[in-house]
């Protein structure tokens, strides 16, 4: 996945200003109607003329907000609080709206391009950021451009994380680096009235050529581990037969057992081939064993062997 352009790091503003809506068309369109009938009727210019102006003014004061939204005003370019939601009203030419505030969570996702980590590696980081404005007068007057400012803040911050921090730690320790992300964006914001939710890395993406060397450490770190397993398994097998030899040496009836199981269980295969030597079968008295074992071998070669042709010459 390939990061998110810096370009991309906007998030769309709800424009400033007054919004048309039914109720202010609806009051602007009657003293309008007003005066164009008595321009019909009585001719009179004057009342038309007023009707318009008097349409407009009206037309001006009823404002409607989401139910998400907050409207900040001014009036007469000092702050006079907050609107919303539903219908609110307006001083004509004496209160305005500076800025329109969405107060659902809003997702900015952003990018570190080519930042280099505490041991010099460059990466490509990208994540995403979900945060949500919980004072609307902080975020219309004390910043400007308040979605960008969130972007940008948390774009240094992300760089900031990666260069004070390890490949392996950003590779294997992203609910930290998450955590700490979360709370350096968070002291950022929360002057601007605004609460960072949650931050979510993507995708890290680093050079190839690192990570091929990264996938032979891996797979030496594992063969490493493999003949690690294998040398402690040796050695708990040399323990217990270091056990079994003082079990056999008090009890030789045991050891002669143990003798001709292998036997049988080496013997029992079909065309198996088993040497002993010669002072295990002195000492172990396996002669008469060895010899039933070998005629048992001769009697089922016999039987496997196929009979002569009736015409066969001798």
């Amino acid at each position: 996945m390939s990061p998110v352009p810096s370009s991309s790091l906007t998030v769309e503003r709800v424009p400033s200003g007054g919004r048309p809506n039914f109720i202010s068309v609806l009051l602007a369109a009657a003293p309008i109607g007003i005066g164009l009938l008595s321009l019909a009727v009585l001719g009179s210019t004057g009342v038309l003329i007023a009707g318009v102006v008097l349409g407009l003014v009206a037309g001006m004061s009823p404002q409607v907000a989401k139910h998400w939204e907050r409207a900040v005003v001014l009036r007469l370019g000092h702050y006079n609080g907050t609107r919303g939601p539903g219908l609110f009203w307006l001083v004509p030419f004496v209160d305005t709206i500076s800025t329109w505030i969405d107060q659902r969570v809003i997702t900015t996702a952003f990018a570190a391009e080519e930042t280099l980590t505490s041991d010099t590696v460059p990466v490509n980081v990208d994540a995403v950021l979900f945060w949500q404005v919980h004072y609307p007068e902080r975020a219309a007057l004390d910043v400007q451009q308040y979605p960008q400012a969130v972007s940008w803040a948390a774009q240094t911050a992300l760089r900031d994380i990666i260069g004070r921090t390890s490949l392996s730690d950003l590779l294997r320790g992203r609910e930290r680096i998450e955590t700490e992300l979360q709370d350096l964006i968070d002291q950022r914001c929360m002057p601007w009235g605004i609460e960072v939710q949650a931050v979510e890395m993507r995708d890290v993406v680093i050079p190839e050529t690192l990570q091929d060397a990264m996938s032979r450490e891996a797979q030496a770190t594992r063969e490493k581990s493999a003949r690690i397993i294998l040398g402690e398994a040796e050695v708990e097998i040399a323990a217990l037969f270091d056990k079994a030899s003082l079990a056999y040496q008090a009890n030789p009836t045991a050891l002669h057992l143990r003798a001709m199981n292998i036997l049988y269980e080496g013997l029992k295969e079909k065309g198996a081939l088993m040497v002993v030597p010669s002072t295990a079968v002195e000492s172990m008295g396996l002669g008469g064993l060895l010899g039933a074992a070998a005629v048992e071998q001769q009697m089922l070669a016999g039987q496997r062997a196929p009979s002569p042709a009736p015409n066969a010459k001798p």
